[in-house]
């Protein structure tokens, strides 16, 4: 990677971290505020939307941190650098999120068996400005948060707040005029199973990075059949697909070809690399060039001290 590349990446940490900083500052404050309105309102969806709050402010810190340390350069004891940091903060975020989902339908279950009073007015006021705050920090994480799994989960921690005191506003507006206090904690349950859902979503995809699983959207045969068809290939084995993090992709193989000089050897691993690096956007790749009659002939080889079984694509 250039210094230019090097440069251009700090840049957008930077940026990002400022806006983490000035989101990260705004739910700090509001939580406290709207914990006490919820206490003082007797509000389950407030009280809910609050403990929301809480994580954010954690997973907001936890992202911050991660952008931070992502930056800074390989070393002996770190060859690929920090990037998985960013993974296990996703894995971090969206594993707080399933719990407070559960959280949330044990405390709506007691709502429902013993109902009480909810303070609308309360209820209306904090949650339009909470949705008013939360609106407003997920706009600042949105930026980048399409090709980032750590914004991405804490991006969703905030909208999962926008879309909770949303549900809080309109439920103390119907609670105003209809006195159905129940609204309050089925509000809070769709609010549980909005978080569930998202958190499900960023779980699963942190684990199969931290598993090493070959990315989703790259179609491992369709792969294998154009890396054969490359000019002077004769065939692929040993062959490895996975991520650092989402968007840093690592592909590792044996490519068997005639016994050719280094020089023809080169143009065959220049031509792999751009198919790569245009067809599945694999930017680092290595490639082992071997000449036929070589041992080796397993497409997937598990490493360690188990043998090397064919596998069929």
């Amino acid at each position: 990677m250039t210094a230019h590349s090097h440069t251009h990446l700090g840049d957008i940490a930077s940026q990002t971290t400022k806006r983490l900083s000035l989101s990260l500052g705004l739910a700090a404050a509001f939580v406290i505020f709207e914990a006490a309105a919820g206490i003082f309102g007797n509000s389950l969806a407030l009280l809910t939307d609050a403990a929301h709050n809480f994580t954010d402010v954690i997973a907001l810190g936890l992202s911050w941190y991660a952008i931070k340390i992502a930056t800074q350069p390989a070393r002996a004891g770190k060859t690929f650098g920090y990037h998985r940091a960013g993974i296990l903060v996703a894995l971090i975020n969206s594993t707080t999120l399933v719990l407070i989902a559960l959280g949330i339908f044990y405390e709506a279950w007691h709502r429902f068996v013993s109902p009480s009073e909810v303070n609308a007015p309360i209820l209306i006021g904090v949650g339009t400005v909470a949705f008013l705050v939360n609106g407003w920090t997920a706009w600042l994480v949105h930026k980048g948060s399409d090709h980032d799994l750590n914004l991405r989960s804490a991006f969703l921690h905030l909208m999962g707040d926008v879309l909770s005191t949303l549900g809080a506003v309109i439920a103390g507006i119907v609670i105003a005029f209809t006195k159905w206090d129940w609204l309050d904690p089925l509000v809070s349950i769709l609010i549980g199973g909005f978080i569930l859902w998202n958190a499900w979503g960023i779980l699963r995809q942190s684990i199969h990075i931290l598993l090493e699983s070959a990315p989703e959207n790259i179609d491992i045969p369709e792969m294998v059949t154009s890396l054969r068809s490359v000019d002077g290939v004769r065939d692929i084995h040993d062959l490895h697909v996975w991520s650092i993090s989402e968007d840093l992709r690592m592909f590792s193989a044996h490519v068997v070809t005639d016994d050719i000089s280094i020089g023809e050897g080169v143009n065959i691993q220049q031509n792999i690399n751009e198919l790569l690096a245009h067809g599945y956007n694999i930017r680092h790749a290595t490639l082992q060039l071997e000449c036929e009659g070589c041992n080796g002939s397993c497409l997937f080889c598990n490493t360690g001290e188990h043998a090397c079984e064919h596998a069929e694509i």
